[in-house]
């Protein structure tokens, strides 16, 4: 597992908890990106890289599916909630 080389960005505030929560269900990118292809969000292994590195804005379409996809709330998603 490669470590993040790059400080985290400000353009979401999901990225880091999409990262932790994948990690710890032990699913690689691919994995992740195939649970939210089947919801009809098109989004590729840059695009999730750039969502995690919250380098990228995230749509609400997309906040949902990842909220499905890594069976948490979106609340949790968006630190409003405790694990």
């Amino acid at each position: 597992m490669r470590l993040r080389s790059q400080e985290l960005g400000s353009r979401n505030i999901i990225g880091a908890r999409v990262e932790q929560k994948r990690k710890e269900l032990g699913l690689k990118q691919k994995d992740l990106l195939a649970r939210i292809q089947v919801k009809g969000i098109e989004l590729n292994s840059s695009g999730l890289s750039k969502l995690e590195g919250q380098i990228r804005s995230v749509s609400d379409y997309e906040l949902l599916a990842l909220s499905e996809a890594l069976g948490v709330s979106v609340l949790w998603l968006l630190g409003l909630e405790d694990d």
